[in-house]
């Protein structure tokens, strides 16, 4: 069983189903509202628990209601909490999704508590860090803990994965040099390196240039058409699962969760790795919500395809 640490956020989703995403100016009607537990940090670290994996999550909710429902929710899953600080003078961080009829979105991040996360919270939670296989971070919280965070897992030998989401253009060279796997969509490429992704050639120029930075492994997740990896010469793209998507919240961190919990820590196993991860995800793309999207590991066993 890997043991996996998560920094970074955690947000409280509220969700608005609706025909077609609104244009600037336009006002138009919901079709239904419902809400759910979300933030990169807790999807990924709850489909890395729901995968098997020992997973601790270092982070921040502030002292309301909402920061109680999430922690509630965390602990539901037997996640260790002990990390995650309760902030007296914040909110708990929230996100408003915009969902349309084809399962796309347009998402709204008011951050809260998950900017509050310091570099002295890492210290005091740095023996998760060096116990872990992997840590796993994004970019909803704070640059400088996870700059932190990083440089203590890599003394300690515990691998790196980061998922550049929201990306940033710069991203700061000692969180780049501490990178072991880094996993970005096709926009957050283009962001990245300037390069859009427009074949299987342009991802081989756009892995070249995060190679540049200093990452070993790259992931680059292609939404439907499924995910291209590139370490160490060897390289390819493992299709996506062809299923209905109802709602994409979500399937990124699913994947990079579902994937850790089953990676092994040399990266030998990388491909059929994401081959799991994919298969989470396209379980949770057929499913309304963030957390409560993200599948248990036994329902991978059964896993069914639909039309």
């Amino acid at each position: 069983m890997n043991k996996v640490t998560v920094i970074g956020s955690i947000n409280a989703d509220t969700t608005l189903k609706m025909n077609y995403l609104p244009k600037h100016g336009e006002t138009i009607h919901a079709d239904e509202l419902f809400t759910s537990g979300g933030g990169k940090g807790a999807n990924q670290a709850i489909a890395a628990k729901r995968s098997g994996a020992n997973t601790s999550f270092i982070g921040a909710v502030g002292a309301d209601d909402t920061g109680k429902r999430m922690l509630d929710l965390l602990k539901k899953e037997t996640i260790d909490v002990s990390g995650i600080k309760t902030l007296d003078d914040q909110t708990t961080g929230s996100a408003y999704v915009l969902l349309d009829s084809f399962g796309e979105n347009s998402i709204i991040i008011h951050s809260g508590a998950n900017n509050q996360i310091t570099c002295e919270q890492v210290e005091e939670n740095r023996n998760k860090i060096e116990e872990s296989d992997f840590i796993i971070a994004q970019f909803e919280s704070t640059i400088d803990s996870t700059i932190r965070a990083f440089e203590l897992a890599r003394a300690a030998g515990t691998k790196t994965i980061l998922n550049p989401a929201p990306a940033i253009e710069q991203i700061p060279t000692q969180l780049l040099e501490n990178t072991d796997m880094i996993v970005p969509n096709e926009s957050e490429v283009e962001i990245l390196t300037g390069i859009k992704i427009t074949s299987e050639q342009s991802m081989i120029h756009a892995a070249s240039s995060l190679h540049g930075l200093g990452i070993e492994t790259v992931v680059i997740t292609l939404g439907s058409a499924g995910a291209f990896y590139d370490q160490a010469g060897e390289r390819g793209i493992i299709p996506a699962y062809p299923v209905k998507a109802v709602d994409t919240t979500a399937a990124g961190d699913t994947f990079i969760g579902a994937m850790a919990a089953i990676l092994e820590k040399d990266f030998s196993n990388l491909e059929a790795a994401i081959r799991y991860g994919a298969k989470a995800a396209s379980l949770t793309v057929q499913r309304y919500g963030a957390q409560p999207a993200i599948p248990y590991r036994s329902e991978l066993d059964g896993f069914l395809v639909s039309k």
